[in-house]
């Protein structure tokens, strides 16, 4: 696959970024068993560590940035995704799901801070699909930033996006059924704001090719997002786990070991 055009790549994983995503979350939501959605979390936890940690930020360092560039944008980073989450301006589910996971009811709104129903709230769902697309589109501008820098970094970028994807679109399926919605349209307008991912990849790649000096400071920003989304959202819920404790570290380490084995291939 190295062998394709770099746009048709990042077209490619922007489109498995966005919609296996969803297909995957719409298969748990309705179809197998919702516990299955938790082991997703600690796997996701584990690729997005791993990602930033062992890729993203070294890609960043030996791409000409010193330490004292990366690391105070790095903070800054995850203080801007506070903040932009904090403002509903840059949504993320928090917990994978917890509400409408443990407690097997798919119409229990999976909200970011609150545990209540909705009652069709329309701005609610439209504010969801919203703030979703909005999140899509930054995956697709990391990943072309990714690719950018190293096709084999694009991949893993993507696995790590695909991975921690798959519990947020799951709780949104959850607020979207709770406020009323068929599941045939929840599934349609969930794939819709998954392709802002293409949008953002595609303007990605034709806007970072030209300023490629900002591509360091992008990957940067990539690990502050995945080490916010782990560390503040995911990681919490794993804390809270009392069942399966083997099967979620086996999986955590599963994903760490994911990264660390695409490493040695990653240049």
């Amino acid at each position: 696959m190295s062998s394709l055009p770099l746009l048709v790549q990042i077209t490619l994983a922007c489109l498995l970024g966005g919609l296996l995503s969803v297909a995957a979350a719409a298969l748990v939501m309705f179809r197998l068993p919702k516990k299955w959605l938790g082991f997703t979390v600690s796997f996701s936890t584990g690729l997005l560590l791993a990602t930033a940690t062992l890729h993203l930020l070294p890609e960043a360092l030996e791409s000409g940035l010193t330490p004292h560039e990366v690391f105070p944008l790095l903070l800054a980073g995850i203080l801007a995704f506070f903040a932009l989450e904090k403002f509903a301006l840059w949504r993320h589910a928090h917990g994978g799901g917890e509400t409408a996971v443990d407690s097997g009811d798919p119409r229990c709104a999976n909200h970011p801070h609150s545990h209540h129903h909705l009652h069709d709230d329309h701005g609610e769902t439209v504010s969801i699909l919203v703030g979703d697309g909005f999140h899509n589109f930054t995956d697709g501008l990391l990943i072309a930033a990714a690719f950018l820098a190293d096709p084999a970094l694009g991949w893993a970028t993507t696995l790590a996006i695909i991975a921690h994807e798959v519990p947020q679109e799951a709780g949104d399926f959850a607020i979207l059924l709770a406020a009323g919605w068929a599941r045939g349209r929840a599934l349609f307008w969930n794939g819709v704001s998954s392709l802002t991912a293409l949008a953002g990849g595609i303007i990605g790649y034709f806007t970072l090719e030209r300023m490629l000096d900002w591509v360091p400071h992008i990957l940067t920003l990539a690990a502050a997002s995945f080490l916010y989304i782990a560390v503040a959202d995911l990681m919490p819920r794993l804390k809270r786990e009392q069942q399966a404790i083997g099967w979620h570290g086996l999986l955590l380490a599963a994903g760490i070991a994911v990264v660390v084995f695409g490493s040695g291939h990653s240049h």
